[in-house]
């Protein structure tokens, strides 16, 4: 009888130890089986991991070329004066972004200041002689005064006075306004490139003080062989990169006309739709130009593809687990990766966060190594 009850009470103790021990041995368990740790829709945003469905794409093929960044000329304006002048203000720097009509240099002129002076003078007669009017002054001397104050308005205006510039000093009605002194404004939107001069300095025409250009639409000057350059249309689409991991499109809008006598080579000017890659003029960079309008194929942003112990694979979530799917990778075109096995139209895979979930993976493979 004791015996029986000795033997009942062992088996009650061996049941409550494996009872208290079950959730220590589901976690080791867990631990050799290995793998990513599940994880709800919440705890993967929190980790940066987003996902999306996998569709096709157009994949052209392409001729990458060595090219360079240069300003574009067409959204270019030099500042310059169109007298000889002293610089007395600047209200610009380079680098700055500008409006159209910004103030950006301040002058001062021998030359203006005369042609200021002989504008308000003619002016005054002008007046004069419109209220006295055509009844009490001979025809000549109306006809003069009409002429003179044309050609003073015209004159300052020829120097570089702007027409808000030249109704300005007309309002004061003061001849000692006439002081030469006039601003040169922006006469376009964009970013001030140079500003090769200091206060003080006497500037001649046609001397430049400041370049202002629209970096939004770059051009990139690729160098192309000829019988290359002949397969390329105007318009064809075009990727440019300075890393080879973020690119910025663009499109062809001229092939150059003559040849490079060096290299024997055809520039094909590329302007770009935007300057997202932070692109600057004379930066070299690498061209990747469409030969082709492209086929539709199964494809997927190229950091869904990671390379996992010798293969590639993207990761694949069913419910709150992640796991690895190998597929077979074809041509990588920008920012998407043409896949050939392994996946299917409307399959969800990770396409960002790839390698974070790599990372997790790896160490689970190091803790079973253990």
């Amino acid at each position: 009888m004791m015996n029986t009850i000795i033997k009942h009470a062992l088996t009650l103790c061996l049941l409550m130890s494996t009872l208290a021990f079950a959730p220590l041995y589901a976690e080791e368990a867990h631990e050799e089986e290995g793998g990513i740790p599940p994880m709800n829709l919440a705890q993967r945003q929190a980790m940066g991991i987003l996902t999306q469905t996998v569709n096709q794409q157009l994949l052209a093929d392409e001729v990458v070329a060595p090219a360079e960044v240069t300003v574009n000329l067409y959204r270019t304006a030099e500042v310059t004066p169109r007298i000889t002048a002293q610089i007395i203000h600047r209200h610009a720097r380079m680098g700055q972004q500008v409006k159209k009509g910004q103030p950006l240099v301040t002058l001062s002129s021998v030359e203006m200041a005369a042609a200021q002076g002989q504008l308000l003078i003619a002016d005054k007669e002008w007046r004069r002689v419109q209220k006295l009017g055509r009844k009490v002054v001979s025809e000549k001397r109306y006809i003069a005064a009409q002429v003179d104050h044309q050609q003073a308005y015209a004159k300052v205006l020829a120097f570089g006075m702007t027409e808000a510039q030249v109704k300005a000093l007309l309002k004061q009605e003061d001849v000692s306004k006439a002081t030469g002194t006039f601003d040169l404004l922006s006469p376009q939107a964009g970013t001030v490139l140079s500003d090769d001069f200091v206060i003080g300095r006497v500037v001649e025409p046609g001397q430049v003080l400041m370049e202002v250009s629209d970096e939004s639409r770059l051009w990139v000057e690729a160098k192309l062989a000829a019988e290359v350059a002949g397969r390329i249309e105007i318009g064809t689409p075009v990727r440019v990169s300075s890393d080879e991991h973020q690119w910025v499109n663009g499109k062809v809008v001229q092939i150059h006309r003559r040849m490079d006598e060096t290299t024997r080579t055809l520039a094909v000017r590329i302007e770009l739709d935007s300057n997202k890659g932070g692109l600057r003029p004379g930066q070299f960079v690498k061209s990747a130009i469409a030969l082709t309008k492209g086929k539709p194929v199964m494809a997927v942003p190229r950091e869904a593809v990671v390379l996992l112990q010798g293969g590639y694979v993207v990761f694949k979530p069913e419910g709150e687990e992640i796991h690895p799917a190998p597929v077979e990778r074809g041509v990588t075109r920008g920012h998407w990766t043409e896949i050939k096995a392994g996946l299917t139209l409307g399959d969800e895979v990770v396409t960002q966060g790839a390698y974070v979930l790599k990372s997790l993976l790896l160490k689970s493979m190091i803790g079973d190594g253990d």
